[in-house]
């Protein structure tokens, strides 16, 4: 992902579907990351250049990854709260998924991801629990909001590092 030429859409181009699109393939744009909620909405054979798509912000349908991922196009999606600047996780979707919605992933390099019971246990694979995340784009808390920051920024009994802190997302997930 590096060594690229970087395409910014202006306003009107991000509010114009169709203007998009024609830039994307105009510009050949071989990279993207859009929102999962524009996938269902483009045409992928309108962007013959795109390779790789990562995508994110809710979860995506299995027929847009399906639509997406065709001719083998890598198609990835991301979870990550406003809390922990963007993305967390990620995951490789298969293009055949057989229809399921595709998980949010595995931590990226220098994050951490931990599924916990109420008193922030560590949960087997398999037990549903609370998603807590941490690592480098952790936010420092919410501003001005001393009492919300305390019980959603904790400390991270899972870290060998002193001070070190993960959010709590409140998003229910098992491993």
């Amino acid at each position: 992902l590096s060594g690229g030429t970087l395409v910014l859409a202006t306003d009107a181009e991000r509010t114009d579907l169709d203007r998009l699109q024609a830039l994307m393939a105009d510009r050949g744009v071989t990279v993207a990351d859009l929102p999962s909620a524009l996938l269902p909405l483009l045409d992928p054979g309108a962007v013959p250049s795109l390779r790789f798509l990562s995508t994110g912000g809710e979860a995506p349908s299995a027929d847009a990854v399906a639509r997406w991922a065709a001719g083998g196009r890598e198609v990835w999606n991301g979870y990550g709260p406003t809390e922990a600047t963007v993305e967390v996780t990620m995951h490789r979707c298969a293009p055949g998924s057989g229809g399921r919605v595709p998980p949010i992933g595995r931590p990226m390099a220098n994050h951490r991801a931990y599924v916990v019971d109420s008193r922030l246990r560590l949960l087997p694979p398999g037990a549903a629990g609370e998603l807590c995340v941490a690592g480098p784009g952790l936010a420092h808390g919410y501003f001005g909001r001393p009492g919300l920051t305390a019980g959603s920024f904790v400390p991270d009994p899972f870290s060998d590092v002193p001070g070190t802190r993960m959010y709590r997302t409140g998003d229910l997930v098992r491993w």
